[in-house]
């Protein structure tokens, strides 16, 4: 947090930890039928993530194609987690 300049490192930290955690968790246990909501959760953190703490066009040359390869890897996470969140939301 402190390293890419976000304000509050501290409460940023603590949205991190808690979104992570409790995201997690209904994508799990689909508890209420919630687990489309915890993937959605997880897949808009992931996609904020990438701004602000993956901006690879900003750096030069071999970070930037690390930062690339991390960005190229939340985006298909995200795939994954919009496939959770449809396939939480049917009928059982």
């Amino acid at each position: 947090m402190v390293d890419v300049n976000l304000p509050y490192p501290r409460l940023f930290a603590l949205a991190t930890i808690t979104t992570q955690l409790v995201g997690s968790l209904l994508v799990i246990t689909n508890f209420s039928g919630l687990g489309w909501l915890g993937a959605g959760w997880l897949a808009v953190f992931l996609l904020l993530t990438i701004p602000l703490g993956h901006a690879f066009w900003t750096f030069e040359e071999p970070k930037r194609t690390h930062e690339f390869h991390i960005a190229l890897e939340h985006v298909t996470v995200v795939g994954g987690l919009i496939l959770a969140a449809i396939l939480s939301a049917l009928p059982m």
